[in-house]
């Protein structure tokens, strides 16, 4: 079926290039290589193939695709609207104002499990990542299947956290008011399948719990993504473009090389983040009594009044 604004022959072109994609699995749990398309001349019909491979394999790398700036930019808007600038670590001399660039001289190395942005409201739906410079060897990234992590967890454990809500923080980019709540376990807003949604750099707190509670269960959470068989590591080469999707998978660079890696990234928007159910119990600043360990609470306390304070205003 012909696409508006596009003509036949272009829209004949898409459909083969669709049709020669050379898909290969990278792990059992996610990830695929993916050949035989140019991402500069995809067409509509190849960018709704990618769509659904990516919801099937969550994290997609196209070899020698060498893209330019532009060239990056516009393949990201073939997917949605993008963010424009880092919300705290942006740089003046970007090639792109959707360009988010990283150097590894510069320190730009995230070398801890996370998925992007989770101190926003409506963290991103997914990013495409640029391969500028790669050292030799090393530098890989890995990431996990959130979905996968979820499932493999008993059945009382689910329970439980599908009712309790999480505060995130900006704090690894210093900047500590940027905070957001989450639910625990969220919904793929496409297939509806359950994830875990915290993770090691940007979760603070569990909502619900008392800080020791939540100290421990994280400390759970966070280690229990990092399983090895929800895994999958991307050994990358000059030229390679990688997409993810952002709202069930986290990331974690391996910071074991010498010499230069660049990185520019252009990210499309996301949505506020659905649970499962409405959280079951009010958050623990609520009921906790004045004491000497309310200091491990003065964070939350202040994220809930300020948000209060703003819903009272509007």
């Amino acid at each position: 079926m012909a696409i508006k604004g596009r003509d036949e022959s272009q829209e004949r072109k898409g459909q083969e290039m669709s049709a020669t994609l050379d898909v290969r699995p990278l792990a059992g749990s996610l990830g695929a290589s993916v050949s035989g398309i140019n991402l500069a001349e995809a067409g509509q019909s190849d960018v709704d193939a990618v769509k659904s491979l990516l919801t099937e394999r969550k994290v997609l790398v196209f070899p020698n695709q060498n893209l330019t700036p532009a060239q990056h930019v516009a393949l990201g808007q073939k997917f949605g609207e993008l963010e424009g600038a880092h919300p705290n670590l942006a740089k003046p001399d970007a090639p792109d104002p959707h360009i988010f660039e990283l150097a590894a001289s510069e320190g730009g190395i995230a070398d801890e499990w996370h998925t992007d942005l989770t101190f926003t409201d409506s963290p991103p739906l997914m990013s495409i990542l640029n391969m500028v410079t790669c050292p030799e060897a090393g530098g890989d990234t890995m990431w996990t299947n959130l979905i996968a992590a979820y499932n493999d967890l008993s059945e009382p454990m689910q329970e439980m956290l599908e009712g309790l809500t999480a505060l995130h923080d900006a704090r690894p980019h210093g900047n500590r008011d940027a905070m957001a709540i989450h639910p625990v376990v969220r919904l793929h807003p496409e297939t509806r399948e359950k994830a875990l949604y915290v993770n090691e750099h940007f979760t603070r707190r569990i909502v619900e719990m008392n800080a020791f509670e939540s100290e421990a269960l994280l400390a759970f959470l966070t280690r229990w993504v990092q399983n090895p068989r929800f895994t999958a590591r991307i050994n990358w080469s000059q030229g390679m473009i990688g997409m993810w999707d952002n709202r069930v998978t986290q990331h974690f660079v391996i910071n074991d090389f010498v010499g230069e890696r660049v990185i520019q990234r252009v990210t499309v928007l996301g949505d506020h983040p659905e649970g499962v159910r409405a959280p079951r119990f009010e958050p623990w600043t609520k009921r906790a009594k004045l004491s000497a360990t309310s200091h491990w609470d003065a964070q939350l306390y202040r994220f809930l009044r300020d948000r209060e304070g703003k819903q009272a205003a509007e």
